[in-house]
């Protein structure tokens, strides 16, 4: 839903349009934190820098982002963004998929304990 926000324990983030296959976001990662590194069967994403200095990790490969880089993530990748500096950093997310729920979601690591072990 546009306008759609949460807090999370790393920062926080804001839908800004959504549509039938696609949803773009604001996200706000806050200094020395990090989203877990997770994967999303139905959707891939496109992250734009608009301020700060990203640090993503893409399927094992490191990648420093500046502001107005940009980078893809494809569905099944496996990813990762860490702000490691003491500025917000600020990434547009474009998402594109079948499906753009926030339950689409396999964390793989957390820093926050929301990995689902299965049992």
């Amino acid at each position: 839903m546009i306008g759609d926000s949460a807090v999370r324990p790393w920062g926080s983030w804001q839908v800004l349009d959504e549509g039938d296959g696609f949803k773009v976001k604001r996200i706000v990662v806050e200094p020395g934190a990090r989203l877990s590194y997770q994967t999303h069967e139905h959707r891939a994403e496109h992250w734009t820098v608009v301020s700060g200095v990203a640090t993503c990790v893409i399927d094992g490969e490191v990648s420093v982002l500046n502001v107005a880089d940009s980078v893809n993530v494809a569905i099944g990748q496996p990813h990762r963004i860490t702000n490691e500096h003491d500025e917000q950093l600020v990434i547009i997310e474009v998402q594109h998929g079948s499906y753009t729920g926030e339950d689409d979601i396999c964390r793989l690591e957390d820093d926050y304990g929301r990995v689902e072990v299965a049992s």
